[in-house]
């Protein structure tokens, strides 16, 4: 055993025995050094760790399960979230906690969050030693004197090995992700993806913090250049910019996945990033690119040359879900607090490969709950097999599989947020123009950053707007290094009638996905309703 831990609070005080050497809070260089002694992946360029995450190269979100409790029948979506009986969870705990005798593992006690007021002590139990070095990167790491006095109040053990048996244990299938809220504890089982781990993190806060009136946020976030009370976040669901976006080079960087709005501001629940690198370059990311070449950079699931070590960027063989996970502080730019004020401009960033949305529009804070709780954006032709046309993709919150709550729950927190604090909202389309995917064109990435330098510093709101006819938002007729035509989609169609019928059937779609939530709603949203 290594002892960089509160000597009261050991995985044996925890009832955890049995194990064979447990290694508590390795630094960087040690969790490397084990991780290649145990053949787990190869020291990189720059001293970056490449990993490989077997079968599993994304989440399995209908593999999680949330115990059914007194305390939670009334509190969860159980709609959204599979229940497990205590019986149940009681059988599996035993039986992974005997699978997990005389093996070694590694320990990480973390916080959950930049605000010392709000912030979970999280620790994490891992049979990997890389999963111990990406999960330190993601969450916060106390100083020493913090690790000598740290309690956890939940635990997250992850044990790849171990196989769950659906029938035993009242899951699907032998991957498990099962929260017991009343204990504590998340176990995670049969799955090598390391991102598991920081995204049942992110689920416990998205439970605990609303009782506390803090917004849980599956979004990016900065602020400008010495002034953090002049904030944004960016929600968006992965592919539409949310990373890119926010890691901009003339605003600091709070941090890019997950953040918490309090009475006091915005705050980072994370200690860095988790950033997609599939055609990731140096040119177009300088920062990001240049992070996977840096010491201790988890680089997981990427091909690369058994020679020389370096990354293929464009090779999807392994997956396009290629991911790189390194500390917040090898952004030069990032914010070393993570704190920022209340956003003054709240941002819904959308992928449309319908090409019917404009690249921004103004929104209402009853628009912005609205698109909040539809989460559109769309899958394309080519990314999944059977997908042949666009695919809608509603994911409520911009992020419904973290989501253990009702949406309206989080939807009236953003709402009453936005109203009360004067929050801009925007609603930005990163997707097609010109004509739906496969006939039209992405959009300008230079027009994005444009419409939102122009958002973000106040000139575009002072603009001329007109109502789009189909949404019912107001979308600006001009910007500054933006070509007017652009700002009016159905001017950019050379069939004016197929965008008409594209709009209609989106409008629909919107229309349809809506109806879950008209019950649960009130007036001022229910009038905001497309369709």
């Amino acid at each position: 055993m290594t002892h960089r831990v509160n000597p009261e609070h050991t995985l044996e005080a925890q009832g955890i025995t049995g194990l064979g050497r447990v290694y508590y809070n390795l630094t960087e260089p040690a969790i490397i050094q084990e991780a290649l002694t145990r053949g787990e992946g190869t020291l990189g360029q720059g001293g970056a760790l490449l990993v490989t995450t077997g079968k599993f190269t994304g989440r399995s979100p209908k593999d999680k399960h949330v115990v059914r409790s007194a305390a939670t029948e009334h509190t969860i979506w159980w709609d959204n979230n599979a229940p497990m009986t205590p019986e149940a969870y009681g059988r599996l705990r035993s039986d992974m906690l005997a699978h997990m005798k005389g093996r070694d593992y590694f320990v990480q006690d973390l916080f959950g969050g930049a605000d010392p007021a709000h912030r979970l002590d999280v620790r994490v139990v891992t049979e990997l030693a890389w999963h111990s070095l990406f999960i330190r990167h993601m969450l916060r790491r106390p100083d020493a004197d913090e690790l000598a006095h740290f309690v956890p109040e939940y635990t997250v053990i992850n044990c790849p090995t171990f196989k769950a048996d659906p029938q035993r244990h009242g899951c699907r299938s032998d991957v498990v992700i099962a929260l017991n809220l009343d204990a504590g504890e998340i176990l995670i089982g049969g799955t090598e993806y390391a991102g598991e781990n920081k995204k049942s993190v992110f689920t416990l806060l998205n439970y605990i913090l609303p009782d506390k009136g803090v917004m849980p946020m599956h979004c990016s976030a900065n602020h400008a250049l010495g002034r953090p009370t002049d904030a944004a976040v960016f929600f968006g669901l992965s592919g539409t910019g949310k990373t890119t976006l926010s890691a901009s080079p003339d605003r600091t960087l709070i941090g890019d996945d997950e953040h918490g709005w309090s009475d006091r501001g915005i705050f980072n629940f994370e200690g860095g990033c988790y950033a997609k690198t599939i055609n990731l370059s140096a040119e177009a990311e300088p920062e990001i690119h240049a992070t996977t070449t840096r010491f201790a950079t988890v680089i997981e699931n990427m091909v690369f040359d058994p020679d020389t070590l370096e990354l293929d960027f464009t090779d999807d063989s392994i997956t396009a879900n290629m991911r790189a996970a390194y500390p917040l502080e090898y952004i030069s730019n990032a914010s070393p607090s993570a704190l920022g004020g209340h956003p003054k401009n709240v941002v819904m960033l959308t992928c449309d490969a319908f090409g019917v949305l404009p690249p921004i529009a103004r929104l209402t804070p009853a628009q912005a709950m609205y698109h909040f709780l539809s989460g559109f954006t769309s899958k394309v032709a080519g990314t999944e097999r059977g997908v042949t046309e666009p695919e809608p993709t509603f994911s409520t919150c911009f992020g419904a599989p973290f989501m253990p709550r009702r949406p309206e729950v989080y939807g009236n927190l953003l709402r009453d947020k936005i109203a009360r604090h004067g929050s801009d909202c925007w609603l930005v389309n990163t997707g097609w123009t010109g004509g739906a995917h496969g006939t039209g064109s992405r959009m300008p990435i230079k027009a994005t950053r444009n419409l939102l330098s122009a958002a973000l510093g106040g000139s575009l709101s002072r603009g001329e707007f007109r109502r789009d006819p189909n949404f019912g938002f107001d979308v600006p007729v001009h910007c500054e290094g933006v070509a007017d035509l652009l700002l009016d989609p159905r001017r950019t169609w050379a069939d004016k009638d197929a965008y008409d019928a594209q709009a209609r059937r989106l409008v629909d779609m919107f229309a349809d996905n809506f109806q879950r939530y008209v019950d649960h709603i009130d007036e001022d949203v229910k009038a905001c309703a497309i369709g």
